[in-house]
């Protein structure tokens, strides 16, 4: 079991929210998802959880309006900006799958927590790949500023897990889907096959996260008996500060139960 770790899943994912160096955070995020995994913690849910995640003292965390625009071309300073911001998106991410284990587990049945232990330990691998890979270019996670605007949403949702549901894994999530297979392109046409092969394993890794959000939603409209994609309609529409946008990549958020039911009537608004 994590040291510093009780032997709740609630405790254990206050744990990994708590622990700020990157390289601690993803052996926490491992360890619980592990310890949960063979039983070693309680289907329990008492740890307060902070507001917001303990972080490191780099990257500087900025607005998204003052970011640094990443550049374009081939060039290995915009890979390397590129891989950078990557791996902040996934970096976050694992807080904000412990942060959907700890703050609403209790609301569900342990089938719950084992989706989404599994989801941190996936982004855990994740944000590892892509610092192993700037390391490779000379680079590391913490050398270049990034935005503090994802943490955000689960501000904006820590009140309903619908609302976080829909917002985080059913929106953020499922732009990634969107946006990723452009991005290998972009790698791979710069001749950095390496780069290209490891967004592709974690493409394919977000599917299956937007699924676990699509599925979880679906279940607690058909418990409070009304409609997922009206109820996901209204919930982006009042938490998301944005618009959805296309193209969309129909055809990975289908494999993800996430229709165009849910979204075409957002997308014609926007």
């Amino acid at each position: 079991m994590v040291e510093g770790a009780a032997n709740s899943a609630g405790a254990a994912a206050c744990h990994v929210l708590m622990t700020a160096d990157p390289y601690a955070k993803v052996m926490a995020a491992r360890a619980a998802a592990r310890d949960w995994r063979l039983g070693r913690l309680t289907h329990v849910f008492d740890a307060i959880l902070p507001d917001r995640p303990a972080r490191p003292d780099r990257p500087e965390l900025l607005l998204p309006a003052q970011m640094p625009r990443r550049g374009k071309g081939r060039s290995d300073r915009a890979r390397i900006a590129m891989l950078h911001a990557l791996a902040h998106i996934e970096f976050v991410a694992i807080d904000l799958a412990f942060d959907m284990v700890g703050r609403f587990g209790a609301e569900f049945e342990p089938e719950f927590t084992d989706d989404w232990m599994r989801v941190g330990a996936d982004e855990a691998m994740h944000f590892a790949l892509l610092d192993r890979r700037l390391r490779q270019y000379g680079s590391f996670y913490g050398a270049l500023p990034a935005h503090d605007g994802l943490w955000g949403a689960a501000i904006e949702t820590a009140h309903d897990v619908m609302a976080r549901l829909a917002i985080v894994p059913m929106v953020l999530e499922a732009r990634a889907l969107d946006i990723t297979p452009q991005t290998i392109v972009q790698f791979e046409q710069a001749g950095d096959f390496a780069s290209g092969k490891m967004l592709g394993r974690i493409y394919h890794d977000e599917i299956r996260h937007v699924g676990a959000g699509t599925k979880w939603f679906n279940l607690a409209a058909k418990r409070k008996g009304i409609s997922p994609e009206n109820s996901y309609q209204i919930l982006v529409n009042r938490h998301f500060r944005g618009a959805l946008k296309p193209p969309f990549n129909d055809s990975a958020r289908r494999q993800a139960g996430l229709t165009q039911d849910y979204y075409a009537a957002l997308a014609r608004k926007a």
